[in-house]
């Protein structure tokens, strides 16, 4: 319950603070102590209380943990983003895609199972609707030769249906995690960032054909290469949120070349 003793009855106990949020009494003790979540008072007798300025805080940290976001990267999210309004608007629009991504799973599997209930055939060309590696073809062609586009386009007819699912499943991982690291304002050159950046390149070097599978290819070049087309290409920025989250991902590409590539 809220403590009687503030006349202005606008703070909450630890005890109703962790229960309202779901969270536990421990956790916020430790949230205090490290820094990261300062109760607004303590009482006389040592409880801690907490205003709705801190309330907002505990909501930030909550949405960022569920963006995969480690403690030491929200305190340095909280350093970078002073203003809780526009960050939260940042999480909205995140979450929103979110929404939007699993309303599109839920459909299709709704399709598959009335498919199945029916006796009918399942499409895999149905299945993965949406997602053409063809009408990137000019653009590979142009930077990287025929040869590049030949060699992945083979690579990629020759999957199975299980193989394109689970390499597809991959790759909107990955998108939604730099979706996530943007949403949540990590710095480009940070190590939340970096990590996405390696796994980034190294699912670039999965794919045949392309200058980061072979040895001695232009490694730094197709990958920053590729980081600019993600910003001037609206087909490539919808994949990381529009181009915000593009660009965000061009700088943290970027960034890793230059010290690892």
């Amino acid at each position: 319950m809220q403590d009687s003793s503030n006349t202005g009855g606008s703070d909450w106990s630890i005890q109703d603070v962790a229960r309202i949020a779901g969270t536990t009494s421990r956790t916020l003790r430790h949230y205090d102590d490290i820094g990261l979540l300062k109760p607004s008072r303590v009482g006389h007798n040592g409880y801690r209380y907490y205003d709705g300025a801190t309330l907002l805080q505990l909501q930030r940290i909550l949405l960022l943990r569920e963006l995969g976001l480690g403690l030491p990267a929200i305190a340095e999210v909280f350093h970078r983003e002073a203003d809780p309004v526009a960050a939260l608007g940042r999480h909205l629009e995140w979450l929103g895609q979110e929404q939007q991504r699993l309303a599109r799973q839920a459909e299709s599997v709704r399709q598959t199972i009335e498919t199945v209930k029916a006796g009918g055939q399942l499409m895999a060309e149905d299945m993965f609707k949406g997602f053409d590696h063809t009408q990137y073809k000019d653009e590979v062609e142009e930077r990287w030769g025929k040869d590049a586009y030949a060699a992945s386009d083979k690579w990629w007819r020759g999957m199975g249906a299980a193989q394109k699912q689970e390499w597809k499943s991959h790759a909107e991982e990955l998108g939604r995690d730099w979706k996530a690291a943007a949403a949540a304002g990590v710095p480009a050159d940070g190590p939340e960032a970096r990590e996405l950046a390696g796994r980034h390149v190294a699912w670039l070097k999965s794919i045949p054909g392309t200058p980061a599978a072979g040895s001695g290819g232009d490694v730094r070049g197709y990958v920053t290469g590729l980081a600019d087309m993600y910003v001037e290409d609206p087909r490539f920025a919808a994949n990381y949120g529009g181009a915000e989250g593009a660009r965000f991902v061009r700088e943290a590409l970027h960034s890793f070349a230059a010290q690892y590539l």
